[in-house]
């Protein structure tokens, strides 16, 4: 507890991190080609490349970082702004070494070629300042490499100096979403982070030129001085000869003409997109990428809708339809699948100590979950347009405890799809099979069992809630069957007056796609998300504080399935294990500068084609103590960089109390 003379005083002491939850173990352990390939900006300039230029991945952030704060480097590949100008930035800019290096547990990924083909070039897509942004994404032209590649993983390496929020950040190949990131808060000394993702599984995209947009809005005022220097560069090779999609489909506001992102915005904007599926194609996969921002960014910590004003007088307004979310996908209006989402946490979300130098799971690379419609594809090969459509929706619980789809959410929620179809030249067989379903699918789609409860305690100086949902899904056609189990749990306690909250919960869940026939063959994944989150503030004379402890973890086990997955980041079978765990305090002061602490200890453990790999992080105060992995760094950092953060209210920090939130 908290001494008198403190305005906030804690009425009980919180559950450690150790206590407070117990989730069920539901996985188990477990030859160069052409160098003139090139990258052309609307402009018409050309970037060469070739081989060599791998040994520049890491010396170009630098060097041409330098140019391009000092003005001596014109906005290559961009449209409508060109190079921001940089407030806050003086012309002497940190060298490499003064930079702390921020980083995300995962699963190493080679851009090395492993010399079975005749194709290893690297191509620069990108090098860009996102300064004042808004509105203003980086916009290049993308040709392919002149050899024959069947690989490709991206490299983006990104600094920053100052003050600034955490930023989403989504890349696109014309109107495809094919990447979406967010910034870490940097300091002042600077930051420096490096993220190498596969990219294979859009190779229909990069066989093609293609109009490559990336969107990171910022802002850069007296107050916000930190803009983010990017490097995106792809490696092309030959010999991973894994099979991967003819054709993708976005399911998007396909506004890539207008040089503009084509993400859309729920509740406000119609999800619904028309296509005509192919008459050979004998598969299709739909990944979906949704995560919630502004009033939506903590929505696992959202209270009833009725209870929104319940602490106006100490914490302002909350936010509603309760702290469950389901993203649903329709073909035709008809129910498809469903995704319950993982609740990501931003680099500057419940305490910035949190997640310096090690941001939080998944922060820099959201990962889509996807959903098997090859059920539905003889009804949507007739040669006709169909349609597609993405949903969010949390509940509403009606005065006599009673849950149901509310159909919306609040604002909002950034949305894109895409649909992998995989083509058959040879599908005669298969036509000839699956002709008695052109009239759809078999659905079975009953609603969810809800229960809830909810206690506000008199004179409104603690609420208690609580919604478990269970929800089994199947659609079935003559070939495949798709079906899904999915279980959800979240307690809350807001007490103190709304002043502190703890919430638990658990999202558990198996995604399963059967091929029909003699023998059976099924792929399968299971996946948990445990989440528990202490937050306290509160609020003198001299400022506000923070203090918080977390749980969190995101666990899957697969069987594999077909092609390279954009939810397990692999083909085949795969295991993950991940959690995070720790305690953080923020502090500003009236007036003056805010200050941020934390240790966390972050644990990832994978196996993907056999291949084990194991890393733990300790990390204190924005250094790392301990790192197991023999390649980690120990990442110092200053007294310095333990002040200003980018999110400087209650309200963006943790979601409620005084303040503005990030829109």
């Amino acid at each position: 507890s908290r001494n008198q003379s403190s305005v906030l005083v804690l009425s009980q002491e919180p559950l450690k991190p150790q206590e407070a939850y117990t989730t069920a173990n539901t996985v188990s352990s477990i030859d160069y080609c052409d160098s003139k390939s090139k990258v052309t900006d609307n402009s018409g300039k050309l970037r060469r490349t070739n081989p060599t230029f791998r040994l520049l991945a890491i010396m170009v952030l630098f060097g041409i970082y330098r140019l391009l704060l000092l003005g001596h480097l014109s906005a290559a590949s961009s449209l409508q702004s060109g190079l921001q100008s940089i407030a806050g930035f003086s012309s002497q800019e940190p060298s490499s070494t003064d930079l702390q290096e921020f980083f995300q547990l995962y699963s190493p990924v080679s851009v090395d070629s492993n010399g079975n083909g005749n194709c290893d070039v690297e191509i620069l897509l990108m090098d860009h300042v996102f300064g004042a942004s808004y509105g203003a994404p980086f916009v290049g032209n993308y040709e392919p490499p002149n050899c024959g590649f069947d690989t490709v993983r991206i490299n983006l390496t990104v600094t920053s100096r100052g003050k600034q929020f955490d930023r989403l950040a989504l890349m696109y190949l014309g109107d495809n979403e094919v990447f979406r990131t967010s910034t870490a808060e940097p300091t002042i000394n600077g930051i420096v982070w490096t993220y190498i993702k596969e990219m294979s599984q859009y190779n229909s995209l990069w066989k093609s030129p293609q109009k490559l947009i990336f969107d990171l809005g910022n802002i850069i005022n007296d107050v916000y001085t930190g803009s983010f220097n990017a490097t995106l560069t792809a490696h092309f090779s030959e010999g991973q000869n894994v099979k991967t999609a003819d054709m993708i489909l976005p399911i998007s506001a396909r506004k890539s003409a207008s040089n503009s992102p084509s993400a859309f915005q729920l509740p406000k904007d119609n999800t619904t997109v028309m296509y005509e599926i192919p008459a050979a194609a004998s598969r299709a996969v739909v990944s979906i990428s949704a995560c919630g921002q502004s009033e939506e960014e903590f929505w696992w910590s959202n209270v009833f809708s009725q209870d929104t004003q319940d602490f106006e007088s100490t914490v302002g307004g909350l936010y509603g339809y309760t702290p469950f979310r389901e993203v649903q996908l329709y073909i035709d209006g008809i129910l498809a699948g469903l995704v319950w989402p993982f609740p990501i946490i931003f680099t500057g979300g419940v305490a910035p100590g949190f997640w310096r130098p090690v941001v939080g799971t998944d922060a820099f690379d959201l990962r889509q979950p996807e959903i098997d419609i090859s059920p539905f594809l003889p009804m949507v090969q007739d040669g006709k347009q169909h349609s597609f459509e993405i949903r969010v929706t949390g509940l509403n619980v009606s005065a006599d405890g009673k849950a149901t789809f509310a159909n919306t959410v609040g604002s909002y929620w950034v949305v894109t799809g895409n649909i992998f179809i995989y083509i058959d030249d040879h599908s005669s067989d298969w036509k000839a099979t699956s002709a008695r379903d052109k009239n759809g699918p078999m659905v079975d789609a009953p609603l969810p069992v809800f229960a809830v409860t909810r206690n506000l305690t008199g004179g409104n100086d603690s609420l208690s809630y609580s919604v478990a949902v269970k929800r089994v899904f199947s659609v079935k056609s003559s070939l495949y069957s798709w079906s899904q189990t999915l279980s959800f749990s979240n307690h809350d306690l807001l007490n103190q007056q709304g002043y502190s909250q703890v919430n638990r919960q658990l999202t558990t869940g198996n995604n399963t796609i059967t091929e029909l026939g003699d023998a059976p063959i099924s792929n399968s994944i299971t996946f948990q998300y445990p989440l528990v989150v202490n937050a306290t503030y509160g609020i003198n004379s001299n400022g506000m504080t923070i203090d918080s402890w977390m749980m969190r973890g995101l666990d899957f086990e697969t069987t594999g399935g077909l092609g390279i997955s954009t939810y397990t980041l692999s083909s085949g079978p795969s295991y993950l294990h991940t959690s995070q765990s720790g305690t953080a305090r923020y502090k500003s002061v009236t007036g003056g500068s805010s200050s941020s602490w934390g240790d966390t200890t972050n644990v990832f453990e994978s196996q993907i084609h056999g291949q084990s790999y194991h890393r733990s992080v300790h990390a204190v105060n924005g250094t790392v103590v301990s790192d197991t992995d023999p390649r980690g760094k120990v990442s110092v950092s200053s007294p310095q960089d333990h002040g200003d953060t980018g999110r400087d209210s209650v309200r963006a920090i943790i979601g409620k109390g005084p303040g503005a939130l990030i829109n």
